[in-house]
């Protein structure tokens, strides 16, 4: 088996583990105390897993085809929280599902749409070269774009929220990941554990969903009514970062791989990023969580359309002008 082998199963996998994980917290609820507990180191194993396949020191790569850049960062960090904006008024009035979803769907991914855009026929190249700064955009406007667009009660939890371990433990992995990019960097032999951590991020995640499953079983389980609009919504963000991709491929001129690769990096969030932020909110706030789990879980699907669709949506006839 493949690296790409078991990313192509990976909708499977994590249902699997959600569906086993909800079984174990309906039936031993004690469980979901110890499961609780295992996240947090477990979620950051995942976040170092994946950070060490991001070239953070390698920013400068991103500016080799300018053009690509202008488009992303204007897709990602005007044109998407503008569109996000835009949705708010449709979503449901519930407090926790909006500041999920506000979470999620304002944050680039940085990992596994790199995967897609190499399934789909998109060029992984400059997948890979924009990544760090996508991730340290996020990083720093996703603040601003929560003050913009969050309501009073939502940034007055925020405020309130203890978010010292959740900022903890995006910094820490983040920062060891960068320490181990120079490591793996200074001899060539060491590439070989750098791949090895490419296997990584899939059982990772995998174990993440199944634990969230088995601590929050009931609220999960209360919880498809309310995230059934959240859905719907998902659904429409995932049309749109398309027509948004292929509108910007033709301002700017791009191919049809640049086009594809646009629009996996558009209708992909980085859910795992922000779900420590949701974690560390008071009682009554869970729904925010289960609502990131609900987006990646839906992007996922969302990922085996574009698979079939993006090639026909941007054929390779679609040559800069």
């Amino acid at each position: 088996m493949t690296r790409l082998d078991l990313e192509r199963q990976q909708v499977l996998i994590y249902l699997v583990s959600i569906s086993i994980g909800l079984g174990l917290g309906l039936v031993a609820p004690a469980i979901g105390r110890i499961a609780e507990a295992a996240l947090w180191p477990v979620l950051g194993a995942l976040l170092f897993a994946t950070f060490c396949q991001v070239p953070l020191w390698h920013l400068r790569d991103a500016f080799g085809d300018r053009r690509f850049l202008g488009a992303t960062l204007l897709g990602q960090f005007v044109v998407v929280p503008v569109l996000v904006a835009a949705m708010l008024p449709l979503l449901p009035a519930d407090p926790a599902l909006r500041l999920g979803m506000l979470l999620v769907l304002l944050v680039p991914c940085t990992d596994w749409f790199i995967t897609f855009a190499q399934l789909g026929g998109g060029d992984p190249a400059r997948a890979i070269a924009v990544t760090p700064v996508n991730l340290l955009l996020q990083l720093a406007l996703l603040p601003v774009y929560l003050a913009l667009l969050a309501d009073r009660e939502a940034l007055a939890v925020l405020g309130a929220a203890d978010l010292r371990a959740a900022v903890l433990i995006v910094a820490l992995p983040l920062l060891l990941a960068m320490a181990f990019e120079r490591w793996a960097e200074a001899r060539a032999e060491r590439a070989t554990w750098r791949e090895a951590l490419g296997w990584a991020p899939v059982p990772l995640l995998a174990l993440v969903v199944g634990l969230i499953a088995t601590a929050q079983a009931r609220a999960v389980l209360d919880a498809p009514a309310a995230v059934l609009p959240a859905v719907a919504a998902f659904v429409a963000f995932l049309v749109l970062a398309a027509v948004l991709a292929l509108a910007l491929m033709r301002a700017f001129r791009l191919d049809a791989r640049g086009g594809r690769t646009l629009a996996y990096g558009l209708g992909t969030r980085n859910s795992f990023v922000v779900l420590p932020l949701a974690l560390a909110l008071p009682a009554g706030w869970e729904l925010a969580a289960i609502v990131i789990v609900v987006q990646s879980l839906a992007e996922l699907f969302g990922m085996v359309a574009y698979l079939a669709l993006l090639p026909r949506w941007f054929p390779e006839a679609d040559r800069p002008r």
